[in-house]
């Protein structure tokens, strides 16, 4: 076994994982990552799909013989919607027989609430 120590993203402020939008000009990389993102949940069929897998709460999984009903929409298309999602890092899957099920990537939605908050005004002098 490895005595490797692994470093945790987003718990030091010098990591740049989870800098709020507020709080330090973004750079290249990171701006292109979180347009990524923002671009798949600008959409929105996209965004109801990633409301509707995150209900299931953490670990929580949905096949997507669920998810299709709740759009007038074809599957070939929501499927590619979900595609999309998981090429901008928020969802994951795995094919179990013919169905599909789907989760929301640990701490992704965390770490975008991370970086929309902004921070806390300094308090006015009395």
């Amino acid at each position: 076994m490895s005595k490797q120590e692994l470093k945790v993203l987003g718990r030091d402020a010098d990591d740049g994982c989870c800098q709020g939008l507020a709080s330090a000009p973004l750079d290249e990389d990171r701006a292109a990552d979180l347009a990524r993102i923002f671009k798949a949940l600008g959409d929105p069929v996209r965004l109801r799909l990633l409301s509707m897998i995150a209900a299931r709460g953490r670990g929580g999984e949905v096949c997507v013989c669920e998810l299709t009903p709740a759009f007038e929409l074809s599957q070939p298309t929501i499927s590619h919607h979900l595609k999309l999602l998981r090429q901008a890092g928020l969802i994951d899957c795995e094919r179990r027989g013919t169905w599909v099920y789907y989760w929301v990537l640990p701490g992704v939605l965390d770490r975008l609430a991370a970086f929309l908050t902004a921070a806390e005004p300094a308090a006015a002098p009395a």
